[in-house]
C-alpha cells in the first residue's frame, strides 16, 4: 500500500508517530518504510513501566531488548532529526528505592557516555531535545550531559530534562536556545547563574521542583514567560526581567523576594507565608492569582492594583499555625477597584463568608465594575451561604454571571435547594454551578445537579 503514497506523505506520517516504538516495527515491515524512516524528522521513545517490570523479571529479562539499545538503532542512520524525545514513563515515578536492588544505569538517560555515543552524529538539524531521566538512577550521578549538549547542538531553540542531578561544569553559550525546561532538577546558586550567563536569548523558562538552591537569581533580558516552583525554601529569591509578561510562582517561605518586571500583565503567586515580599509597581498587570496562607497581607503588598481586571484568590493551609488577619472581602476594593473577574478558592470563600457572618461587611459597598463571579463552596450552613451570596448579589451591581461550584460531599438535596433558591431569587443573573474536590477538575454541570 505504501508504494501508492507519495514518499513526502509517508514520512510526515512516520515523523507524527507519538512513540516512536511503533516506527522500530514499521522497519522490519518492509524495505520501503525502512528507507523513509531514516528521513523522519521527529524521534519520541518513551520506556514504559510494564517494559521496566518486564526487564526486570527473571521470567521475561530475557526476552526484552535493552532500551538504550532501541533507541540506538533508532537514531543512528536517522539524517534529519529536529526533535528528540527520550525517557521514562512518570508512572515509574512511583517505584521506590527499596524496590530497587542493584545500581543499574540501564535507564540512566543523562549518562555523557550514552548520549556521546548518538548526539554528536545527529545534532546538525536538531532543534528540541527532551530527556527524562530515571530518579532512582540519576539521583545520585551527577550530569555533565548540559556541557556536551551546548558543545554540539548549535541550532537547538528547546531543551527540556528532568529528573536529574546536574553540573554546569563546561557548559557553552548557546545563543540559540529560546526555551529551556528543568524539572525535578537537582542544582546550586552557582548553577542557575551559569544558566543565566550562557543561555541570554530565553524567552521561555520553566523550573520546577528545583532543588539545592539557597539564593536564587533569575536575570534575562529576553525572558518573555516564566514557570518556577521552588521545591525548598530558599533564603531569598530574585527576579530580574524587564520583557517578562506571564510569570507563575509557587515557593514556601523565603524570607526576601525581590520581583523586578515591569511589563508583567499574567502573575500567579502561590507564597506560603509572606514575610518580606518586595515588588515593584506593575503598570501592565491584568490577571492576578494569589495562594497565600497570609492572604490578606500579601494582598496589600499590591497596592497599585488598578490595571486589574481578573483576580483569583485562595488561601493555603499553613505548616505552622499563625494568627493573622482574617480575608473578607471588604479589602478588595480600595486595591482592586477596577476588577470584573473575581475568583475565590474554597478556603478564602469560607474565610469571607465567615466575616460575613461575623457583621465584616456592614459598611461594604460592593465591587462597581466586576462583572463575572466564581467561587468554590462547602456548605455548612445553607442559609449564610444564600446570605452570603444575596449580598454578594445585592452590592455588586453590574454583577451578570455568577459560577458556584459545589463541593461533591454536599448532600444533592442541600444542593438542590441552593441551586433553586438561587435562580429564584436573581432571575436576571446567568447562573452556571459545577462540582468540585481536592485534588480533582472542577466539572460544570447542568441545573440538575
Amino acid at each position: 500500500m505504501e508504494e501508492h503514497l507519495p514518499q513526502s506523505l509517508i514520512v510526515e506520517v512516520l515523523s507524527r508517530l507519538i512513540d516512536t516504538a511503533d516506527l522500530a516495527r514499521c522497519r522490519v515491515a518492509s524495505k520501503t518504510l525502512n528507507s523513509l524512516s531514516q528521513e523522519v524528522r521527529s524521534l519520541n521513545l518513551l520506556c514504559t513501566l510494564s517494559r521496566y517490570l518486564k526487564s526486570r523479571s527473571p521470567e521475561t529479562k530475557h526476552l526484552v531488548t535493552p532500551f538504550k539499545t532501541i533507541f540506538h538503532n533508532l537514531v543512528q542512520n536517522s539524517r534529519n532529526l529536529e526533535s528528540i524525545s527520550i525517557g521514562v514513563d512518570k508512572s515509574l515515578g512511583g517505584i521506590s528505592y527499596d524496590d530497587v536492588e542493584d545500581d543499574s544505569d540501564d535507564l540512566c538517560l543523562t549518562d555523557v557516555r550514552f548520549i556521546k555515543d548518538w548526539l554528536p552524529r545527529v545534532c546538525g538539524h536538531l532543534k528540541l531535545l527532551s530527556i527524562s531521566d530515571f530518579w532512582i538512577q540519576s539521583c545520585w550521578r551527577k550530569s555533565t550531559v548540559l556541557a556536551l549538549i551546548s558543545s554540539c547542538c548549535h541550532r537547538l531553540l528547546e531543551l527540556e530534562v528532568r529528573n536529574a542531578w546536574l553540573s554546569v561544569d563546561g557548559l557553552n553559550p548557546m545563543p540559540t536556545l529560546t526555551h529551556l525546561t528543568l524539572e525535578f532538577i537537582r542544582l546550586e546558586d552557582e548553577d542557575l547563574l551559569k544558566i543565566n550567563e550562557c543561555f541570554p536569548s530565553l524567552q521561555v523558562l520553566n523550573l520546577v521542583g528545583v532543588g539545592g538552591l539557597k539564593e536564587p537569581k533569575i536575570d534575562l533580558l529576553h525572558l518573555k514567560t516564566c514557570q518556577w516552583t521552588v521545591s525548598n525554601a530558599p533564603l531569598s529569591l530574585a527576579i530580574f526581567a524587564p520583557r517578562l509578561l506571564k510569570l507563575k510562582l509557587k515557593c514556601v517561605k523565603p524570607k526576601s523576594l525581590v520581583l523586578e518586571t515591569p511589563l508583567l500583565s499574567d502573575f500567579h503567586l502561590a507564597l506560603e507565608k509572606e514575610n518580606e515580599v518586595r515588588v515593584k509597581e506593575f503598570r501592565n498587570l491584568k490577571n492576578l492569582q494569589l495562594e497565600s496562607s497570609s492572604l490578606c497581607s500579601l494582598i496589600h503588598k499590591f497596592r497599585s492594583g488598578n490595571t486589574i481586571k481578573k483576580l483569583k484568590l485562595d488561601l493555603l493551609k499553613s505548616a505552622e499555625p499563625v494568627k493573622m488577619k482574617k480575608f473578607c472581602l471588604g479589602t478588595l476594593l480600595d486595591i482592586f477597584p477596577n476588577v470584573n473577574s473575581l475568583t475565590l478558592g474554597p478556603m478564602a470563600w469560607s474565610e469571607a463568608e465567615t466575616c460575613f457572618r461575623e457583621g465584616g461587611l456592614e459598611s461594604w459597598s460592593g465591587m462597581k465594575e466586576v462583572k463575572e463571579f466564581i467561587a468554590h463552596l462547602v456548605v455548612d450552613d445553607i442559609n449564610v451561604t444564600l446570605s452570603f451570596i444575596f449580598c454578594i448579589l445585592n452590592k455588586c451591581t453590574t454583577l451578570l454571571d455568577m459560577a458556584l461550584l459545589i463541593h461533591r460531599e454536599v448532600d444533592s438535596g442541600t444542593a438542590s435547594n441552593l441551586i433553586s433558591r438561587c435562580t429564584a431569587d436573581h432571575p436576571r443573573i446567568i447562573w452556571r454551578w459545577g462540582m468540585w474536590k481536592e485534588g480533582e477538575e472542577d466539572t460544570w454541570v447542568s441545573v440538575g445537579i
